[in-house]
């Protein structure tokens, strides 16, 4: 019995693309869920297996959180996200980065006097996996940790961004890890985001991103393949789902 059971959200088909390129060098079965494509394998190590089930969920919250309560509810113990985010503050493009803490900033009742982001009766500051976090640390010491702010928009203007750094102290804005963090955060379970910076959030944007998302620099995917192998050997254990 495999006890480690990983479920992977990637949010764009070219960002995919690569990590199906890589599953298909190996034993592998189709996998899809509301119709959104995906991938089901094992991966071993000397020490230990676990299953992964990948899925191209699509752009944006809904379709990140509708992804995320699907792995959860099938028994993922262990969600894992990687892509492209715009940089917000104290990153530069082509930075890995991961993801401690995630807010929706376009959540927003401040019209009826709440703070933006602020959800009434429940947490809205959600985090990711420390121990996540450090294991991928020793393997690429160099990558920058902050707060990514999230929302169903394209960050592409310097007065947003700007209010996304003095407000929130963000290190990057993207459109689906805010959401992911959600459901695994009420789940309890472990959560970890690696992006990388593809452009400034600022007027050139979307050219700055088009270009490094359709380059082949620094795969995310074999971050996140090696990272997998990390967790195995390192003896990680997800959520239980025994007393479910």
């Amino acid at each position: 019995m495999i006890d480690l059971k990983i479920g992977i959200i990637v949010a764009d088909e070219d960002e995919y693309k690569p990590f199906a390129a890589a599953v298909r060098e190996g034993k592998y079965a189709e996998y899809s869920f509301l119709g959104r494509k995906g991938h089901k394998f094992s991966v071993k190590t000397e020490k230990g297996e676990a299953e992964v089930i990948s899925l191209l969920c699509g752009i944006g919250k809904v379709n990140a959180t509708a992804a995320t309560a699907h792995l959860v509810d099938i028994g993922c113990n262990v969600i894992l996200n990687y892509g492209l985010s715009g940089g917000i503050n104290g990153v530069r493009r082509g930075d890995i980065c991961l993801c401690d803490r995630f807010l929706e900033h376009d959540f927003d009742l401040t019209g009826i006097g709440y703070r933006l982001c602020e959800k009434p009766g429940q947490e809205y500051i959600y985090k990711a996996n420390g121990e996540l976090i450090k294991l991928f640390l020793e393997t690429v010491c160099d990558a920058r940790v902050g707060t990514a702010v999230s929302g169903d928009c394209f960050v592409c203007d310097e007065t947003l961004r700007n209010t996304l750094k003095n407000e929130f102290g963000a290190m990057s804005c993207d459109m689906e890890t805010a959401a992911i963090a959600y459901v695994c955060s009420f789940s309890e379970v472990p959560f970890l985001a690696l992006r990388r910076i593809s452009d400034d959030a600022g007027a050139d944007a979307s050219d700055s991103y088009r270009e490094m998302n359709t380059s082949n620099e620094i795969l995310l995917s074999d971050y996140v393949l090696t990272f997998i192998q990390r967790i195995i050997d390192s003896g990680f254990v997800g959520k239980s789902y025994e007393q479910c």
